[in-house]
């Protein structure tokens, strides 16, 4: 039986589509344009519980959850922000491999010792990468504390989805996730909460992830991932083997990398035995040697032939399952090694780099689509299909094809094309 507050809101909501629709009939909004955002998200809303009901979400959970949801502007500006996409790969890692973040977590680990073996035991997965995604996503924690950046999730993933981000079928399971588990568990909107994007706990996963890997690591039964760290370090765990994660096998070597190796080697679109490149002269760094020849890996020039290279593992592409960004899954890659006690990268990363804006960006990547080397999207993204499509051009030009695109990399392109 519903409470006289759930009854009250649901009539509410209902009466405030009809009324902003009729609004919008009428005409009423255009001389304001927030008035106007607004009406069109509430149109949206509405419009967008007949795909919650085909996905098994009730109309008084959908209705209920809405409530008190409004169009919400900061969202555009989180997305087109986001730091994976728009800074260095060596100002992303500075930012969160840092001294202080590798002290704390290594008094982290310590107090949760126990748990974090057992967890690593139980289902085969270094405990110190999920030491690390932790470090990454919450600051161990800390994060969740901050009613700024920690809320309720609804709103967030109702406003991704009306912003159509080039990933509207992915925001919209999401979306509908979220309602799930508003459903299953009783939950009121308000109480569930996480980050901007809609991921939850204290290694921040998707709503998705935990209808389907949502794990009771501490048997109390209940899943929680905001509040336990024993359910968010099992249910990542399990996340980490569905994606191929191997027990026991590193996510990577920093090595290298003589002059004269074919650099168009360095694609992760073929993984090779650690013998293969060892016998073309790379070699790991400091010394150091590798324990299995037969290991796959692949080349990785994060920052082209100036900066660290590596032999990168299967491991390393889990990571990038966890969250797509290169910058994001090295970040943890490295912070699990300074957990363990290792050093920084030994090769310096080339900071005087001048980088391309946005719109040479997009410029870069539409100028190698007009040569040939490109069939992505022309979004001013660059990640590997961008990098690869560059290494080709850089074959063809004659100089080192290792795929970094910088400020440079415009003006060759720009002289290739004729502009």
């Amino acid at each position: 039986m519903h409470e006289p507050a759930q009854i009250f809101a649901s009539i509410f909501s209902a009466w405030r589509r009809i009324l902003v629709a009729v609004l919008l009939v009428l005409g009423m909004f255009p001389a304001n344009p927030a008035l106007a955002q607004e009406a069109e998200f509430q149109q949206f809303l509405a419009s967008f519980e007949q795909k919650a009901l085909a996905a098994g979400i009730s109309s008084s959970v959908y209705r209920q959850a809405i409530a008190d949801v409004h169009f919400d502007p900061a969202i555009g500006g989180r997305i087109s922000g986001q730091p994976e996409f728009t800074t260095p790969i060596w100002e992303y890692l500075d930012q969160r491999v840092n001294s202080g973040r590798i002290s704390r977590g290594r008094a982290a680990f310590d107090a949760n010792k126990a748990l974090f073996l057992r967890v690593g035991q139980q289902y085969g997965v270094d405990p110190y990468i999920l030491a690390a995604i932790w470090g990454i996503e919450t600051d161990y924690g800390a994060v969740l504390n901050n009613s700024g950046l920690i809320k309720p999730i609804v709103p967030s993933l109702a406003n991704l989805v009306f912003a159509e981000r080039g990933r509207v079928a992915q925001d919209e399971a999401e979306f509908i996730s979220a309602l799930a588990l508003l459903q299953r568990s009783g939950l009121s909107s308000s109480q569930l909460v996480g980050s901007w994007a809609g991921a939850i706990g204290h290694l921040q996963v998707n709503p998705g992830v935990i209808l389907r890997f949502g794990t009771d690591g501490d048997g109390d039964g209940k899943v929680d991932l905001h509040r336990s760290l024993a359910d968010a370090l099992a249910t990542s765990a399990q996340l980490l083997r569905s994606f191929g994660y191997l027990p026991g096998t590193d996510w990577g070597f920093e090595v290298e990398v003589p002059s004269g190796v074919d650099l168009l080697l360095a694609t992760r679109e073929e993984m090779r035995p650690v013998s293969f490149f060892a016998e073309r002269g790379v070699k790991r760094v400091a010394g150091r040697q590798f324990s299995d020849p037969d290991e796959p890996v692949f080349l990785y020039l994060p920052a082209g032939l100036n900066g660290p290279k590596f032999l990168m593992t299967k491991n390393y592409l889990v990571l990038k399952d966890y969250n797509f960004s290169d910058s994001y899954a090295l970040s943890v890659a490295h912070l699990t090694d300074r957990l363990k006690g290792a050093g920084q990268f030994v090769q310096p990363w080339p900071r005087q780099t001048q980088f391309p804006n946005r719109s040479q960006r997009v410029a870069i990547q539409q100028w190698l689509k007009d040569l040939g080397f490109y069939s992505g999207e022309v979004d001013g993204r660059i990640g590997p299909i961008s990098q690869r499509a560059y290494q080709f051009f850089q074959s063809r030009i004659g100089v080192p094809a290792d795929g970094f695109i910088t400020l440079e990399s415009y003006n060759l392109l720009q002289r290739a094309v004729g502009q």
